[in-house]
């Protein structure tokens, strides 16, 4: 799956983040789409489809565990990874219960999370072999 094919959903309501975030994929060669709610973020993936999606757990609308839990019952497979500024925040563990791939958090360096979109995005390729 070349990058240029893989479409990512960024789900968060800070459009300064959501921005650096957008930019960051797409100089990887990632196609993004973006939404600044969890239930835009639900409409989006219905009508478009993403191959990964990043999505904040505090959000107003609708937060990103809500949107999760939504996601999961039409959708199974897409691999979500959840945005978070705090490393000890209990929506993480909420977010657990229905099928998450991972953690990024704002605080780290945007590089740091390429092995973890990688891995996933390579495991997910397997899956649906």
């Amino acid at each position: 799956m070349e990058k240029t094919s893989i479409r990512v959903l960024v789900v968060d309501d800070e459009a300064d983040f959501r921005n650096l975030l957008v930019y960051w994929l797409k100089s990887k060669g990632y196609q993004v789409i973006t939404a600044s709610d969890g239930k835009s973020a639900i409409e989006l993936l219905k009508q478009k489809g993403a191959d990964i999606v990043f999505m904040d757990l505090r959000m107003p609308i609708m937060d990103g565990v809500d949107a999760l839990k939504n996601i999961r019952t039409f959708d199974a497979i897409t691999p979500i990874i959840v945005i978070s500024s705090y490393i000890a925040d209990p929506k993480i563990q909420e977010a657990q219960s229905y099928g998450m791939s991972g953690v990024f958090y704002k605080g780290a360096d945007f590089e740091e999370s390429l092995p973890l979109l990688e891995t996933v995005l390579r495991t997910h390729k397997n899956l649906k072999k």
